[in-house]
């Protein structure tokens, strides 16, 4: 099972337990944080939302706050003598997935319906 969210202009591919790497959020190590702009949960079937799928959340645990790697540019303009080398660390949050919420999909639940009816 995996669902497709949206954070920070960017979308994202999370499933249960996966750790992944977002822009910078305000939040501490081990807060809960909850996603709500879902985009697609795919379970047994596919959930698309138009745009965002209705009462589905994505529930994660911040894991660590850094900075990536240092990105260097180097401006250079020959006869000039003139150079100008500068460097950029892109602030990060990693985040592990703790669950996904409203991923039940229609047809499970026809099926629990069937069987609470043939038991009754």
């Amino acid at each position: 099972m995996y669902a497709i969210i949206e954070n920070g202009g960017k979308q994202y591919k999370v499933e249960k337990g996966a750790s992944i790497f977002l822009e910078k959020l305000d939040a501490k190590e081990g807060d809960k944080v909850t996603f709500d702009k879902v985009i697609l949960i795919s379970s047994r079937s596919i959930k698309v939302g138009t745009p965002y799928v209705k009462d589905a959340k994505v529930t994660a645990t911040v894991e660590k706050q850094g900075k990536e790697k240092k990105v260097v540019t180097f401006k250079y303009k020959p006869k000039k003598n003139q150079h100008t080398k500068t460097g950029h660390r892109q602030p990060y949050t990693r985040v592990k997935i703790d669950d996904i919420i409203g991923a039940t999909s229609t047809s499970s639940k026809k099926d629990a319906d069937k069987k609470a009816n043939t038991t009754k």
